[in-house]
């Protein structure tokens, strides 16, 4: 009979709960708004951490964003693209997170990383990013991927193109 009352609501147009299923406490409130939490959570953090791994973790261990390398201009450019690029992936990554109970207590700490990344994109466009900024990026690229690992949702590198990160 319980096993009925799961699926007759998912069958209908309209979302209804009895009264039992709505007085049981929930994990996290979004749960049911979110679906294919965990693969969109893979996903978009993927792409993010794919970003950061090509378009800022190697030309900054390359030195090309110090004055005078090579390809400096066009590193800057692309490292800031990718920055708010990943900035916006992993902010999706963690609003899907929190449509699976696990994945949204593991991922919530990282938030404030995750938010950093948004003046990181200006400061790499600018040529003001520090080593600091670099080491705090991969931070948080590392935390995100431990979260998801931890959780059933294994996170690798998913380089997007240069188009997807906003360039030509």
């Amino acid at each position: 009979m319980s096993a009925l009352l799961l699926v007759v609501p998912a069958c209908s147009g309209k979302s209804k709960q009895t009264s039992s299923a709505s007085s049981a406490p929930s994990a996290s409130s979004s749960a049911d708004k979110v679906r294919f939490a965990k693969t969109k959570f893979v996903a978009n953090a993927s792409l993010a951490s794919g970003a950061v791994y090509q378009w800022i973790y190697k030309p900054y261990k390359a030195g090309t964003f110090k004055k005078g390398a090579k390809g400096r201009t066009g590193a800057l450019v692309k490292g800031g693209l990718a920055a708010t690029f990943a900035y916006n992936r992993y902010k999706a990554a963690i609003r899907d997170a929190k449509g699976d109970p696990l994945l949204s207590k593991a991922v919530a700490p990282l938030t404030g990383s995750v938010d950093k990344l948004k003046d990181l994109g200006a400061k790499i466009r600018g040529g003001n990013a520090s080593d600091s900024d670099f080491n705090q990026v991969q931070n948080t690229v590392n935390g995100v991927k431990n979260a998801g690992s931890q959780n059933g949702a294994n996170v690798t590198d998913n380089v997007p193109s240069l188009k997807q990160i906003g360039g030509s």
